[in-house]
């Protein structure tokens, strides 16, 4: 009887032993500790990078405007007093005066003489000046007034009309100018600044981009010397003349018209490509004025309907419409309805 009460003890404690270790593994399984709030931020990804292509800021133009501004006048005019003539069925210079004394009205030998502004920039430090030549082509004098408030009567060096480029001289030296940049490599989408006086506020700074190359313009005579740079770049009257920019302070055009139904800018610029302009300045500094070639003959593009009427695979050419009589172009071969698809070879 001993011994069965001892193994039933010792039975019943080794019970109790495995009961209490299992309840403690229990416990501890309900209170495993949770990790830190910073050590789960930790795990989170970091975000993606962004891609390449996105534009993420805008370039700062002060150091541009710093470094070349100063190279960039203000230029105001006296025009030529336009005199009212008359012809003998007109009547006489007394009735004329008559007339004006009549209605209380100034004569013309008394009007107030017409006064212009615009822009331009200095290319030599010993005072050459590039500008539009409808700034300064009818004026009877031209001043033009720097950064540091001097200010010089211009001599006009020449005018060409065509291209709309004038050179004018002050009597200066040591003066800032600009440096020239390379037109044939502007693209679309590029930075254009434009710096000039916009209503006679000077050295007023824009940007914009190149809205497009090679863009022809008519002039008033139906056709142009000029394909111009076409920017967004706010210009308005006043800033005709200045310098257009590329983001290396580089001058790539002279702003030189707007497109405007009201006078003032409406978000399309355009600039004289600066190589055309510097072939004018050098004619102009060498003789005064500006020798072209002739072809003599007139041309239109080619577009879809002509293109196919013409049997060619792509619209592309110039079609000649007109030949002059004893022109280079007669006497080379062209004739009207040719289609001229390169020249020498490009």
């Amino acid at each position: 009887m001993g011994s069965i009460r001892i193994w039933s003890l010792a039975v019943v404690a080794v019970i109790l032993v495995v009961v209490a270790h299992q309840h403690r593994a229990t416990n501890a399984g309900m209170w495993t500790p949770q990790p830190p709030v910073a050590t789960a931020a930790a795990a989170v990804a970091p975000a993606a990078a962004p891609p390449a292509s996105r534009v993420t800021g805008l370039p700062d133009f002060s150091g541009l405007v710093a470094d070349n501004g100063a190279a960039v006048v203000n230029i105001s005019v006296v025009e030529k007093t336009q005199k009212l003539g008359t012809t003998p069925d007109e009547g006489d210079d007394d009735s004329m005066s008559q007339f004006f004394h009549r209605f209380q009205l100034p004569s013309p030998e008394h009007m107030p003489p017409s006064r212009g502004i615009g822009s331009g920039f200095i290319i030599t430090p010993d005072g050459y000046v590039l500008t539009n030549a409808h700034v300064v082509a009818d004026a009877s004098e031209v001043t033009v007034k720097l950064t540091d408030r001097r200010e010089f009567r211009a001599k006009v060096i020449g005018v060409d009309k065509r291209s709309d480029v004038a050179l004018i001289k002050i009597p200066a030296t040591g003066l800032p100018a600009v440096h020239f940049g390379d037109p044939t490599r502007i693209r679309p989408g590029q930075w254009a600044i434009a710096i000039g006086s916009p209503f006679g506020f000077e050295n007023s700074v824009t940007a914009g981009v190149i809205s497009a190359v090679g863009r022809p313009l008519p002039d008033d005579s139906g056709s142009s010397f000029v394909t111009f740079i076409q920017t967004d770049a706010a210009v308005n009257p006043g800033n005709s003349g200045g310098p257009l920019f590329n983001l290396e302070g580089q001058v790539i055009g002279i702003n030189s018209q707007i497109y405007s139904r009201t006078g003032g800018y409406m978000g399309m610029s355009f600039a004289i490509p600066i190589d055309i302009a510097l072939n004018v300045k050098d004619q102009l500094m060498r003789t005064g004025k500006v020798s072209r070639s002739r072809i003599g003959v007139a041309v239109q593009d080619i577009g879809q309907q002509l293109a196919q009427t013409f049997g060619l695979a792509t619209p592309h050419g110039a079609l000649i419409s007109a030949v002059e009589p004893q022109s280079p172009g007669e006497h080379a071969g062209l004739k009207p309805g040719d289609v001229i698809t390169s020249v020498n070879g490009r």
